[in-house]
């Protein structure tokens, strides 16, 4: 089980982006990093194709690496630390360090 799944709000806590919040859209697992809507915007000089695209500039977000971003507890809105939990029913849960709730599970 990852620390961090897409759909997950995130705050970031490094870097240009700093406090502010976001939905992981992917998780790279290879390069333990994510993608987060609206955070890390890039701009990328994109070429003409003739059947489909136009040229320009296009903006983009970017990969941050997984541990400059912090999981936010849907229950106490506060960027936390994830610990894990098995539960009742034998499946892992991922648990928000600051108010001992499940923020999910597999």
């Amino acid at each position: 089980m990852q620390r961090i799944q897409s759909g997950d709000q995130v705050e970031v806590t490094t870097g240009k982006d700093r406090g502010k919040r976001g939905q992981v859209m992917r998780v790279i697992k290879a390069d333990r990093s994510v993608v987060v809507d609206g955070i890390n915007i890039v701009k990328r000089h994109q070429r003409p194709m003739p059947p489909m695209q136009p040229g320009g500039i296009i903006e983009m977000p970017a990969p941050l690496a997984e541990s400059n971003v912090m999981v936010v507890c849907p229950h106490c809105d506060q960027a936390t630390r994830v610990g894990y939990r098995i539960l009742d029913d034998g499946s892992k849960g991922r648990l928000c360090k600051q108010c001992e709730e499940i923020i999910g599970q597999d």
